[in-house]
């Protein structure tokens, strides 16, 4: 163990994944009640903001852990319980599909669905039945360079589709940083907020999500218009760090624990670097004892890593993606490709099934 000097932070991240608990007992741990067991823990010292020590300590000799992590190991151990939208129930303890409708006319992905709304909600009721358990509809881009949406034409935008959904029997989300909108999309059936300003945009979003009782996403951006925050020096502890006050406000402003998830915000004021660096580190999110989703589908940085092939190319990428946040504790995945994504994601849970009983 490394030494911690008075101060420093001590932070957890899970390694050493291995196939099946089975003839390990006592060797490994199950990740927050998720179907990946991890034989190690790394010990990460942080003090005065820069990392000061690490070590790779067994979790059959997790006893030598300093005593201040005893509750980062109780989160990290503790299932995470379904969440409720409306009269649906998604449970976490496999894989979730999170499909993105997006009605607007100027996508990053150029996949807007603004012109009619049965034509957006038929794109919705498609997602579903290829296997997405959630639709993600939004109305305002947050690409880089997007124009602000008024609060009225977005809510023209996705109330009319939200409420065809749910009238469908759809789980639906309602991705906006407006309490405005929020509010008149949990009216129209919507059940879940996400929000890319992570209640930080509109001093009432808080307010609007506690009284609703619904489950919100809360993602991690670092500037005022989410794209053009201080450079990261360390991605990983800075983006933790950050989620962990965003879910304790949460939590003061009366949101159970267990009703939010957060996002690391891939592609949000982050380089190239900083993206694959939280995408190794996913794993210690689940550190915050909030399920974890990822949004990374078609993103910028896949596109630089693979010969600058432009967004609706990037389904390779993003299904590669995808497939390494599930195999480090990711519980949903929103995703442009929905059919494409849960059909990887269940051969992914078929070679799990099989580690177990093989």
């Amino acid at each position: 163990m490394p030494a911690i000097p008075p101060g420093a932070k001590v932070y957890l991240r899970p390694e050493g994944f291995v196939d099946t608990p089975v003839g390990n007992d006592g060797q490994v741990a199950r990740l927050a009640g998720t179907m990946l067991w991890h034989a190690a823990w790394e010990v990460i010292v942080e003090s005065g903001g820069t990392r000061c020590g690490r070590a790779l300590v067994p979790v059959a000799e997790q006893d030598r852990l300093p005593d201040e992590v005893a509750p980062l190991l109780a989160r990290f151990a503790a299932p995470r319980a379904p969440i409720t939208v409306r009269e649906r129930v998604i449970r976490l303890d496999q894989p979730q599909v999170a499909a993105i409708l997006n009605v607007t006319p100027d996508s990053f992905s150029g996949d807007g669905n603004a012109a009619e709304p049965q034509a957006a909600a038929d794109a919705g009721f498609a997602m579903a039945e290829a296997g997405a358990a959630l639709i993600d509809v939004g109305g305002e881009s947050t690409r880089p360079g997007a124009t602000t949406v008024w609060e009225g034409d977005e809510i023209k935008r996705v109330v009319p589709v939200v409420e065809r959904l749910a009238a469908g029997g759809v789980a639906v989300s309602i991705d906006t940083r407006k309490a405005a909108v929020m509010e008149a999309a949990l009216a129209a059936g919507a059940g879940l907020v996400n929000d890319v300003s992570a209640l930080l945009h509109d001093e009432r979003a808080a307010e609007v999500v506690a009284k609703a009782g619904c489950p919100v996403i809360l993602m991690h951006h670092s500037g005022r218009n989410l794209h053009d925050g201080p450079k990261l020096s360390d991605p990983l502890i800075e983006v933790y760090d950050w989620l962990a006050d965003r879910v304790d406000a949460a939590v003061a402003a009366g949101i159970a624990r267990d009703r939010i998830i957060v996002d690391p915000g891939i592609g949000f004021g982050k380089g190239v670097a900083d993206n694959l660096a939280l995408l190794n580190g996913l794993a210690m999110l689940n550190g915050l004892g909030c399920a974890v989703m990822l949004g990374a589908s078609r993103k910028r940085f896949i596109g630089a890593l693979a010969g600058e092939v432009p967004a609706e190319e990037r389904l390779g990428g993003s299904l590669a993606v995808a497939l390494h946040g599930v195999a480090r504790g990711v519980h949903l995945l929103r995703v442009h490709d929905a059919a494409e994504t849960v059909q990887a994601v269940k051969l992914w849970r078929g070679m799990r099934d099989q580690a177990l009983v093989g």
